[in-house]
């Protein structure tokens, strides 16, 4: 079994270090660019989108609708493991609203209701909710109560109910990111390792999955929404 803690401030280091690995495991389910392991810029993502996880976590201020909050499913047996974390990013002018940035839960624990625990104690603090995936991602959300609006490049653009919030939302400006000395660093390692014509082709690989992707999302929407695919 598990507990639901809700957290606004930064988790004590051995928690966040566990949401750090958990997003850094299971990249290819929460990446916007869920690229595969057999590409070269794999562990550059990598980096970059734990680096963005780490800026939302290292900017909660304490205060109850602060920009970012955090979810964290803890082992009842062992209440320092982390099983599983949702984190959000409240509206700051729609009180209702919010968009769900990150949902991951422990491989050894899924299919125990520990995602629908999370995403449920997160619509009960902001009733609208939403959230942005992968088309093949969109029946797990589904079986949730989201529903799909529209496609949003790559990915699917899903909500608590049937409208877009009109709120704003905090995104992670990864500019600098990836413009770090640490990215370019990386970046220059993957380039010495693999040389500069398959780092070419990793990056054409990167953009046609993301076209699939994309193609994938708005089939997916045309079908949930033929009405909309007609105009």
């Amino acid at each position: 079994m598990f507990t639901l803690s809700h957290l606004n401030s930064t988790p004590p280091e051995s928690l966040k270090s566990q949401v750090l690995q958990m997003v850094v495991d299971y990249f290819g389910d929460v990446s916007v660019v869920p690229l595969l392991p057999s590409n070269p810029l794999y562990q550059l993502y990598q980096y970059v989108i734990g680096y963005e996880v780490h800026l939302h976590l290292q900017s909660m201020n304490a205060e109850t609708e602060g920009p970012v909050q955090l979810l964290l499913a803890l082992d009842d047996e062992d209440p320092s493991r982390v099983l599983g974390f949702a984190l959000y990013l409240p509206s700051p002018d729609d009180a209702a609203a919010c968009s769900l940035a990150y949902l991951a839960v422990d491989a050894g624990h899924r299919r125990q209701g520990i995602g629908q625990a999370l995403l449920q104690r997160v619509l009960a603090h902001r009733p609208h909710l939403e959230l942005a995936c992968a088309a093949d991602k969109v029946p797990l959300f589904e079986a949730m109560g989201l529903q799909v609006l529209a496609a949003q490049g790559a990915q699917v653009l899903m909500s608590s109910r049937d409208y877009r919030s009109s709120g704003m939302v905090a995104v992670a400006d990864l500019a600098p990111v990836f413009a770090s000395t640490e990215v370019r660093q990386i970046h220059a390692y993957l380039l010495k390792q693999h040389g500069q014509r398959a780092m070419q082709q990793a990056e054409k690989q990167r953009d046609a999955h993301l076209d699939a992707l994309a193609l994938q999302a708005q089939q997916l929407v045309d079908e949930r929404l033929p009405s909309r695919a007609l105009h």
